[in-house]
């Protein structure tokens, strides 16, 4: 069974090797970062991925971005992710796809090799493998809202225009406010829903992602501006 390993400290990625190949995996790739891994992944199409979450070049959610873009190209590639930190927005698309081989488990929650090494076996063989922390955060409501009621009527209606793909001078237009207050609104935004800065996330898409999802699948309807124009309506009535 061929194995791509995923992470970025030495000393547990060579452990994980040694551990899988002992159990009998052919260890075909392991690296550090996340480019390399899409690449590895698409290229050599392995059996199954253990792949952390953090991982350079900006240690925020590299590992899983590449496993979805992976998954992507490579339809149903299982994905086994190990690490110390559940990253809710891109867990959920994973495991959203319905196409199975997913697993996701906390480092400091792995007290049995065994276990362990039957959790890859059970997600290479197209199964799941969650732990039931993980579980709890994807699934407890009261989480998954708190961080879109941090945000105060005006940073709503600032992400409120933002999903319609407006710029900061336009928002500004639209609510009579400076161009400079926009950013600071967008600022705080990005804080408040945990968008870390870095050179390759799109934090405004991934904003906009969190604003759709509270209005369609946790049923949390967002004020919007009194200006705000439904796109959908032939009307092009207002809606408040």
């Amino acid at each position: 069974m061929r194995a791509v390993v995923a992470e970025d400290l030495a000393l547990l990625r060579d452990g994980l090797i040694r551990l899988l190949q002992a159990h009998g995996f052919d260890v075909v790739a392991a690296v550090d970062n996340g480019p390399d891994l899409l690449r590895e992944l698409v290229e050599q199409r392995p059996d199954v991925a253990v792949v952390d979450v953090r991982l350079p070049p900006t240690h925020t959610d590299e590992g899983l971005r590449a496993a979805l873009a992976a998954r992507a190209e490579v339809p149903g590639l299982p994905v086994l992710v190990l690490s110390q930190y559940v990253e809710r927005l891109y867990a959920r698309e994973l495991l959203a796809d319905g196409r199975g081989g997913i697993g996701y488990l906390l480092k400091d929650r792995v007290s049995d090799v065994g276990d362990f090494v039957e959790a890859v076996r059970r997600v290479a063989g197209g199964g799941t493998a969650l732990d039931p922390t993980v579980v709890a955060k994807l699934l407890d409501s009261r989480e998954r809202t708190l961080p879109l009621d941090r945000l105060t009527p005006r940073e709503r209606e600032v992400l409120a225009h933002m999903a319609q793909g407006r710029s900061n001078a336009a928002i500004g237009a639209a609510l009579f406010i400076t161009e400079k207050a926009v950013g600071k609104h967008t600022n705080n935004i990005f804080a408040k829903l945990g968008l870390q800065s870095s050179e390759d996330d799109n934090r405004r898409v991934l904003a906009v992602l969190a604003y759709l999802e509270g209005g369609t699948l946790w049923g949390v309807l967002l004020p919007l501006s009194p200006a705000y124009q439904c796109p959908r309506c032939p009307a092009r009535e207002s809606r408040g």
